[in-house]
């Protein structure tokens, strides 16, 4: 009895093993989860004084510093200066505005254009991500079925924040249109 007992618990390991080896996007109860900020999306970011606010970093143990635009603890970390010259724009939202922005608003990605950075939502609505925010997505897995949040940039009219619920980072995108 024991003999059958162990041999039915150890099938029982085996059948299960190749399940939890696989990547968390390929599992369909991994969707519309966040897997950062402590798996919660974050409310939108607050507008910054117009003048002289630095990039907030986050401080971790043992002295070390992170600079990369993301989102902990649901506080924006690395958010370039309001004033910085490489997010203003001439024609601030010169194809109209996104309206369905905020946590309430999940995505997964419909298109991605490697060579343009751009990306299509659901309903054919694009973004371009901006040129110097690029190599921090530029490994994302856009078309995995990732949870994708926009927000609207309130340090830098006409820009859009894209926040990866999966790896916690944002980065700057306009947007074109649908």
């Amino acid at each position: 009895m024991k003999r059958r007992l162990s041999l039915l618990l150890a099938l029982a390991v085996l059948a299960v093993l190749p399940l939890s080896a696989q990547p968390g996007h390929d599992r369909p109860d991994a969707h519309n989860r966040p897997h950062a900020n402590q798996g919660h999306v974050p409310p939108p970011p607050r507008a910054r004084p117009p003048r002289g606010a630095a990039p907030e970093v986050q401080r971790l143990q043992g002295g070390q510093v992170n600079r990369t635009p993301h989102v902990d603890g649901n506080r924006w970390y690395g958010h370039e200066r309001p004033e910085d010259p490489r997010l203003h724009l001439a024609r601030p939202f010169a194809h109209g505005r996104f309206a369905h922005v905020g946590p309430s608003f999940h995505y997964r990605v419909t298109r991605f254009d490697l060579g343009l950075h751009r990306f299509w939502l659901p309903g054919g609505f694009f973004f371009e991500i901006a040129a110097q925010d690029w190599p921090l997505c530029a490994d994302w897995c856009w078309n995995c079925g990732d949870d994708f949040v926009i927000y609207e940039d309130p340090d830098h009219p006409g820009w859009y924040l894209v926040y990866n619920a999966v790896t916690g980072v944002y980065v700057h995108a306009q947007y074109y249109g649908g």
